[in-house]
Parts: C-alpha cells; structure tokens; sequence
C-alpha cells in the first residue's frame, strides 16, 4: 500500500536577490564625489585670478614702474620721459601722470644736492652734462638690475635715450663727470663702466683732471 507523500514544509520569505548594481555604486558616489571636489577646484582657482588680475591693475595704477611679475612684463623697461635732471647721476622721469625719482646706477657723480656736504668739485659740470644729455621732455628707456629700488624709494636703471640709443650712464663715465659706483648685486655693466672711467681717469678728462679725483671739495 502506498504512502500519502509528506506535505512540502511551508515556503518562507523569498531571500533577497541581490542587487545587480550592488558592487558598482561605490564606485559611482566615488566618481561623482571627484567631479563635483574639481569643479570647487575650477571655480576657486577662477575666484583667484580674478582677485589677482584686479590686484595687479591696482597696483600697476599706483606705482607703473614696480616690476609685477615676469608672466606681465617688465614695466621698468617701458619708454618714459625725463621730468626734470637733479643732479649729475639722479633725474626725475614722468610715466602715466606719476613722477619718479631715477638713481643712475654703477656711476656716482660729485654731489651738489646732498646738505650733509658742500657742493663738491666738478658736480655743477656734471649736472649740467646730465642735463645737455637728458633735456625735460627726452624719451629714454629704463634698464633695471637685479634690485628695483634702493632705500630712498629711487628707482634704480640703467638709462637709454630712445632718440639715438645713447647709454647716458657710459657717456658720464667716458666723459670724466663721475666715477665708478657698484653696489651688489646690480653688477650687470660694471666691467663696462669700469672701462669708461678708467679711459677717462688716463686720458685726463673732466673731473680727473680738474679735480685730481672725485670726492674733492668744490
């Protein structure tokens, strides 16, 4: 006689299937978190150059002559033109209605505006030598060193005049009107320099024969 089969044990809840996305959402909340940390990236390098261009406009307003970094140029070499000579080795240049004080450098011509001295010899023949050379209102061109200014705030430069290309700092020193001035490290045209006064000092020109030297009182 056959047997009746047992009843089949009462189906449980069905186990849950896994997610065939189960193992690739990690990697997209990974992806997505990357995307939106380099558009924060993008729009705050964006913030800063903007902040940095609006700075360096300022800036240049202010003083044209400060060099700002080497991606704008080197406005010290820009043409400008000669407001006023000073004396033998110092005149005052106008750029973009701003007024400059310019130290030439590597020369030092005897003083006639120091009142910590009397006028010294030669130094009214040097400025007014300065002065032949560098008219109010002649273009030149500035050519800085390594340093852009020195402690009174002076623009420091070697000085072109754009007419004729004339090195007016060479011209001083060939001429007998100043002797030699290095302070480093603006060395770049010292053996020219050097050359030039010492061709005057054999020669007998200027201050060296007027003077005996420079730094003698007037």
């Amino acid at each position: 006689m056959s047997h009746p089969s047992p009843p089949a044990p009462p189906a449980g809840p069905a186990a849950p299937r896994p997610s065939p996305t189960g193992r690739r959402a990690p990697r997209r909340v990974a992806v997505a978190s990357a995307v939106v940390a380099a558009l924060v990236l993008a729009a705050l390098f964006a913030s800063v150059t903007v902040v940095a261009g609006r700075a360096t406009r300022a800036l240049r307003s202010l003083n044209p002559l400060v060099l700002l970094d080497a991606g704008d140029g080197d406005p010290t070499s820009r043409v400008v033109e000669v407001a006023e000579v000073i004396d033998g080795d110092t005149i005052s240049v106008r750029v973009e209605g701003h007024t400059h004080t310019v130290r030439l450098l590597g020369i030092d011509t005897p003083e006639t505006k120091d009142p910590r001295r009397p006028v010294q010899c030669y130094g009214p023949e040097a400025t007014r030598r300065a002065t032949e050379l560098l008219p109010p209102g002649t273009e030149v061109r500035l050519e800085p060193d390594v340093e852009r200014r020195d402690r009174y705030d002076r623009v420091l430069a070697y000085v072109y005049r754009v007419p004729d290309g004339l090195f007016v700092n060479l011209e001083l020193a060939r001429g007998g009107y100043a002797d030699v001035l290095t302070y480093p490290p603006n060395v770049s045209h010292t053996a020219e320099l050097s050359a030039a006064v010492a061709e005057a000092r054999r020669e007998q020109r200027g201050l060296w024969q007027a003077c005996g030297g420079p730094g003698r009182p007037g």
